[in-house]
């Protein structure tokens, strides 16, 4: 459906339908997919922070890299780390070199969680399976191309 029935609404032009297009699809893929977190009692950003450890693994990584990394800059990324420790999904040692910062890795069971995560979210990739691989990256390219 388009975004003006969808909402039902009118724009000042094609600028502004393409803003409000881009908020109103980034809202609804994050709620398509946020529940396959809230099943794990997860968030996104918490699921993000599991990612880049993934991603690092299996070298420790500081909370400035993690939060260099985020996808959502506001994030209190030390917060979520903590909540992640308590889960037993990550682990906190003091890095020797500076007491000031801590090393974060995923524990077994955090990577167990992402390989569960892993099948679940490609079921969720599967919204695009209404584009085609040109349409994706034509998509993607426009996407990079807009945040310039």
């Amino acid at each position: 459906m388009e975004i003006d029935q969808e909402i039902q609404s009118r724009f000042r032009n094609e600028r502004h339908r393409a803003g409000v297009n881009l908020i109103y699809t980034s809202n609804w893929y994050t709620d398509k997919i946020s529940t396959v977190f809230r099943a794990s009692n997860l968030t996104m950003p918490q699921f993000n922070i599991l990612r880049i450890l993934r991603g690092a693994s299996p070298q420790p990584v500081s909370v400035k890299y993690i939060r260099e990394r985020m996808l959502d800059k506001m994030s209190d990324v030390s917060r979520l780390v903590e909540k992640l420790r308590e889960k037993g999904w990550v682990n906190r040692h003091e890095c020797p070199e500076d007491r000031r910062n801590v090393n974060i890795t995923l524990t077994p069971a955090g990577q167990s969680l992402l390989a569960q995560l892993d099948t679940l979210m490609e079921s969720q990739e599967a919204t695009f399976a209404t584009l085609t691989d040109a349409e994706l990256r034509q998509l993607n390219h426009l996407l990079d191309k807009l945040r310039g």
